[in-house]
């Protein structure tokens, strides 16, 4: 298992929920949040707009080629009692991946504090410091 939280995903009039994998080894210079292709088209975001860039990222598996809108999105994170957000970040388009990953910038922005990384146990930065939120189940873009 993972760490894996609600999300509320905003592209001008377009709104989706999803669940979104926490991804602390993706690093990057902004918020930003990897989005399946499907879930692009969802948004109104594929065909990418004039405005996209077509860059070439660095992963475990080697290079790839995504296509990154600038701050494209509006993203909160929704629990039963919350929502912490909107924050505005870049979206990356992906064609390889299935699931929605949120970077190490934008986790610090919706204020996600991981307790135990395998496991999915997590709280917000100002939860009572014995509050555990549960991780989410999967939701994978196909």
């Amino acid at each position: 298992m993972a760490l894996r939280i609600r999300l509320r995903v905003k592209s001008g009039n377009n709104a989706v929920e999803t669940s979104a994998l926490v991804n602390s080894g993706f690093e990057t210079e902004k918020p930003q949040l990897l989005i399946p292709l499907r879930l692009a088209r969802e948004l109104g975001l594929w065909p990418p707009p004039p405005d996209a860039e077509l860059i070439e990222l660095g992963t475990a598996g080697g290079p790839v080629r995504n296509y990154v809108i600038y701050n494209a999105l509006e993203v909160s994170a929704i629990t039963g009692d919350r929502i912490v957000g909107p924050v505005k970040c870049d979206a990356l388009i992906s064609h390889l991946e299935h699931e929605v990953l949120i970077n190490d910038k934008l986790g610090e922005e919706l204020k996600i504090i991981i307790l135990a990384m395998a496991s999915g146990k997590w709280r917000f930065q100002n939860d009572p410091s014995d509050a555990i939120r549960e991780t989410v189940t999967p939701q994978h873009w196909i």
